[in-house]
This record gives C-alpha cells, sequence and structure tokens, in this order.
C-alpha cells in the first residue's frame, strides 16, 4: 500500500541561475521542489501545497540551498545524502526513484535500464509515468533518464524538453572539464 504524503512544515524560495526554486519539506526531509520560475511568489505557488503554519526551514535546508544553486551555477554537485520523502508511490516506484538516485552527475540512463534496474524490465513506460510526476527533480535526478538510443525525451519543468537538455549539457560540460 503506497504511503501517504507527509504534512509540509517548511517551505523556502530562492533565486538561482536556473530560475526561482522553492522547496518544501516535513521535518529533515524533502518532499517537494520547483525550479524555473520567475519570481520566489510563483515558485511558491507552483508548489501547491498547503503549509498553513510554515516553520522556520531547518538548518540543513540553508545547506541544500547553497548546493542547488551550486548545481544551477555549473557546479557537479551530487544529492543522494539528501533524505527525501515522496508519500503514494507503488513499491515499484520507490525502487525507480532509489535506482534513479545512483545515476551520478553526468550520467543519463534510459527508462527501460531504470526499469530492469528497479526489477521490472519491461516497464519503461510506467518509468515515464514515475519521470513525469517527480515531485523533486534535480534532488531525484529525472533529467538524466533518457529514451533509448539516446534522445532526450520529455520533460515537465518549466521550459519543458530545452530546460532538460539545458542540464544535460550542463552536466556534461562541467564532467569534462573536472576530468581535464
Amino acid at each position: 500500500m503506497p504511503s501517504a504524503s507527509p504534512p509540509i512544515t517548511w517551505r523556502a524560495a530562492f533565486h538561482t541561475d536556473l530560475g526561482w526554486m522553492a522547496m518544501a519539506g516535513s521535518g529533515e526531509a524533502v518532499v517537494r521542489l520547483v525550479f524555473g520560475y520567475e519570481s520566489a511568489a510563483t515558485a511558491r505557488h507552483a508548489m501547491a501545497l498547503e503549509c498553513p503554519r510554515p516553520a522556520q526551514p531547518p538548518a540543513w535546508s540553508h545547506c541544500l540551498q547553497a548546493r542547488l544553486q551550486d548545481y544551477a551555477a555549473g557546479c557537479p554537485v551530487e544529492f543522494d545524502d539528501i533524505r527525501v520523502s515522496v508519500g503514494g508511490l507503488s513499491p515499484f516506484g520507490e525502487k525507480v526513484y532509489a535506482a534513479l538516485r545512483r545515476v551520478r552527475y553526468g550520467q543519463v540512463v534510459s527508462y527501460g535500464v531504470l526499469a530492469d534496474q528497479a526489477g521490472s524490465p519491461r516497464a519503461g513506460r510506467a518509468v515515464g509515468n514515475l519521470m513525469a510526476a517527480n515531485p523533486i527533480p534535480l534532488v531525484i535526478p529525472c533529467h538524466r533518464v533518457v529514451c533509448r538510443g539516446g534522445r532526450i525525451g520529455h520533460f515537465s519543468a518549466p521550459g519543458g524538453d530545452a530546460t532538460k537538455r539545458r542540464l544535460l549539457e550542463m552536466e556534461h560540460l562541467a564532467q569534462t572539464s573536472s576530468e581535464r
């Protein structure tokens, strides 16, 4: 049975080179992240989450904010140590997101390979649905999932496929320059 989404206890909005980001969490976990917006207000609105009495974001969230700003500036940053909480996932969805979080900066994986890594080799289309519904992009790096043959596929963040291409190019360029 899928777990319920935890109550939102804090949220924050901040500017990055990828536009305004907003994140929300429950205690020590990130529950939602959006990016690519023109203002803090539009980013917060895009989260579409109720936070009746938002508490001050926890201290660790300020470190995550700085890491997200570094990432948006093109620095190779990983987020695999960040606790996330995604309610409503099936066991398959949990396996897919866990496998995806192991895909490193500058790497890509196909929908089919990710399905295979999650134990369901014929579930590439279901993986695509999970990517489209990912509530915590960048931290759960759905932009690193591409079609078989290398086509980038679709992306549901603002800017769509162009944003996905920008993220992949940014990661590849940063990866290439750090290997020199």
